[in-house]
């Protein structure tokens, strides 16, 4: 059990799991994307520690870059998806690898789905490490993920709250 703010989580998904589900996302991004130079679209804050793991594993040339989006608020969401740092990258007719820590209502990725529609991208798919299917209420293809988990408040391996937890390397449930 662990203690953020005025909260206590209780361990639920293991440093094991998690690297199975790293190993899984990257090994199909390998083969799907043999031979060519994609652009990992990292969302931070909490995509930074699963970006960088899937990364690592890739196998051919890519390139890598960062949006950062908002919309948490403590442990549930606004609804409203805020730009907080944009694309600093030309995406023209580019192949793009969204990377994200995890996707529940989708709010994210529509805002994101704008942003690349306005650059021009050739493609693009997402990579998510977690997916919560019971909260996802968009059409957004998710194409790579890692682990489905039941709609519950997540923490650790990126994933915070109110700033808290991003560091731990295994990841923990609000205790109910």
């Amino acid at each position: 059990m662990i203690q953020l703010h005025d909260l206590q989580f209780e361990p639920f998904i293991s440093e094991a799991e998690i690297e199975e589900a790293i190993a899984k996302v990257a090994s199909q991004l390998n083969a799907d994307y043999k031979d060519e130079n994609p652009v990992f679209l990292g969302v931070l804050n909490g995509a930074f520690m699963f970006a960088s793991d899937v990364i690592k594993r890739f196998e051919g040339d890519c390139e890598v870059s960062f949006v950062k989006l908002g919309s948490y608020e403590g442990t549930s969401t606004t609804g409203a998806v805020k730009t907080l740092l944009g694309l600093n990258q030309q995406l023209k007719e580019r192949r793009v690898i969204i990377i994200e820590d995890i996707v529940d209502t989708g709010n994210t990725l529509e805002e994101i789905n704008k942003i690349l529609k306005k650059e021009g991208v050739a493609d693009y798919q997402v990579a998510t490490l977690f997916f919560k299917p019971e909260a996802y209420k968009k059409e957004f293809n998710i194409k790579y993920a890692g682990l489905e988990i039941p709609n519950k408040f997540i923490v650790g391996y990126g994933l915070d709250y109110d700033g808290l937890g991003r560091n731990l390397t295994k990841v923990y449930k609000r205790k109910e």
